[in-house]
């Protein structure tokens, strides 16, 4: 695949995995968008505040990842470009793979001598002593399992075999949300229950997609080894990755953890529960990201600058049309979408707001996703690394104060400060040393038109069209709404609009009478 660069089996590969990536991805928002309300309701959303409260936990403890999952991404992408690198992609899996599994190790350990001081940390109104205990416990193990399985799911995209991966995480994620429902409600309708279930399920994604990644190696003369020369030879820019991931967690987590002290737990649930809402556009984002960040890594190491700057371009207005359209119904509509959701009158009063907000702060995140998957490719890690270090120093106080002036709200107003820099500040610098000349395209373009696109679609409903009250017509509403800011912003941008005529196109023609004549040719001859 070396000096490919734009050909067509490349190009359609990554169009594979982008759809492979969204099709998983969206299959898994859509099984949790269906059991959450049920597992809530079934277990209480206090006990659901202190699941939220362990993956915050969880996502604190992502720091010791060190790069590494996006190590293996990248150097599988960059190998896999070249020839005769079987030995020594396979002896690079092996030696950062025990590393992992170390780390997993000492993470659970970590977690159970932590429990004494996670216990006074959180604020519990129903839940007992011992069953806040257990838990604890219990999360240490559900970590452990699941803590090797971002690693192997790096692999997987690297050697962009990213179909088996989505393959093996909708199916898990199916097993694991339909089981939880099945166990909290026929066996034990109690967090522990809950968690025991995660570790099992965990456990059993980890082994299957480890498996897929060895099976989809290439076949090489000699076994598997560990090697310390392997650390040596990626150890910047795993190290870069994981300073910008120590930054990150303080600016991503730091409204969780200042509002975890603050409010109660059942607060805290209906925050937790507002943010899988408004942070559900990562859902579209993350399988984009995902795909294009191993294909920008070959074409970075083929040298091949003019098509790397058109499937940058591509690729950004394609992430732009569906988080800006998504984006847009979901801060307009917050309440009526919240209300098919949960259908809790109480639940859309305390929460639309925060998902407004969140919303807002993850489409801005969401855009930078695409600038950020070119940076990673090109090695550069230190932009990203400076610009969250001085987010934090000034952010970090500003949560504090506005939280404790505004509650929830004021927090989670800093993730939209916090974003809109990135936009403003970060963007720009990226294109100067490596796209040079292209960011007014970025703005203007990929992200300009669709903004305003699905901007005008909304506000045409939202005024002129009153959304119905019942929840199977509004649901009906929603999805009409949603379609057509979608096709506005697909037409609004030239790459999506030309996919769009391309594949209307195609469909056309097959159902001609022209292609069933030279389908019936081609299976005579």
């Amino acid at each position: 695949m070396a000096g490919c660069g734009g050909c067509p089996d490349a190009v359609s590969l990554l169009k594979r995995n982008i759809i492979a990536n969204l099709s998983g991805r969206i299959g898994i928002a859509i099984l949790g968008l269906v059991f959450v309300p049920i597992i809530v309701r079934l277990m209480g959303i206090e006990a659901y505040g202190l699941v939220a409260f362990f993956t915050t936990v969880q996502a604190i403890f992502g720091l010791l990842d060190l790069g590494l999952s996006a190590t293996i991404n990248r150097e599988l992408a960059r190998l896999s470009a070249k020839r005769d690198h079987a030995s020594e992609m396979r002896d690079l899996v092996r030696t950062l793979e025990i590393c992992y599994w170390a780390i997993g190790l000492a993470i659970t350990a970590a977690m159970l001598a932590l429990t004494p001081t996670v216990m006074r940390w959180i604020r519990p109104q129903s839940l007992s002593p011992i069953e806040i205990r257990q838990a604890v416990m219990t999360m240490g193990v559900v970590m452990g399992l699941q803590w090797p399985l971002s690693f192997y799911e790096g692999g997987l995209a690297g050697l962009q075999r990213q179909v088996a991966w989505n393959a093996i995480a909708l199916s898990m994620g199916a097993l694991r949300q339909i089981g939880a429902v099945l166990i909290l409600w026929l066996v034990s309708p109690t967090v522990q229950a809950f968690l025991w279930w995660q570790a099992l399920t965990s456990g059993l994604q980890t082994l299957l997609t480890a498996g897929a990644v060895w099976r989809s190696l290439p076949a090489a003369e000699s076994r598997a080894r560990f090697r310390a020369p392997v650390l040596r030879g990626v150890w910047r820019f795993a190290a870069g990755i994981s300073g910008t991931a120590i930054v990150t967690l303080g600016l991503t987590q730091m409204d969780k953890m200042v509002l975890s002290r603050m409010l109660s737990l059942e607060d805290f649930g209906y925050y937790s529960l507002a943010a899988v809402a408004g942070g559900g556009l990562n859902y579209l984002i993350g399988p984009i990201f995902s795909a294009v960040f191993p294909r920008f890594s070959e074409l970075v190491a083929s040298e091949t600058p003019q098509p790397l700057r058109e499937e940058y371009h591509r690729v950004a207005q394609f992430a732009s049309v569906l988080v800006l359209a998504a984006a847009a119904v979901l801060m307009v509509f917050a309440p009526e979408v919240l209300q098919v959701w949960t259908r809790d009158a109480g639940t859309v009063a305390r929460t639309h707001v925060l998902v407004t907000v969140l919303a807002a702060g993850t489409a801005l995140n969401a855009l930078i996703h695409i600038p950020y998957a070119l940076q990673l490719a090109s090695g550069w890690t230190s932009l990203a690394m400076y610009a969250n270090t001085i987010a934090l120093i000034v952010l970090a106080p500003a949560t504090l104060l506005l939280a404790r002036q505004f509650g929830a709200v004021g927090a989670a107003s800093v993730w939209v400060l916090l974003n809109a820099g990135y936009v403003f500040i970060n963007v720009p610098i990226m294109h100067r040393r490596l796209l040079a000349g292209d960011a007014w395209r970025w703005y203007a373009v990929d992200v300009g038109l669709p903004l305003a696109a699905s901007a005008l679609c909304v506000g045409f409903w939202r005024l002129a069209v009153a959304p119905p009250a019942a929840t199977s017509p509004l649901l009906a509403y929603l999805v009409v709404v949603s379609g057509s800011t979608l096709m506005c912003a697909a037409l609004a941008t030239p790459a999506s609009r030309a996919l769009l005529f391309t594949t209307v196109g195609r469909w056309q023609f097959a159902a001609s009478p022209a292609s069933r004549l030279q389908t019936r040719s081609s299976k005579r001859t």
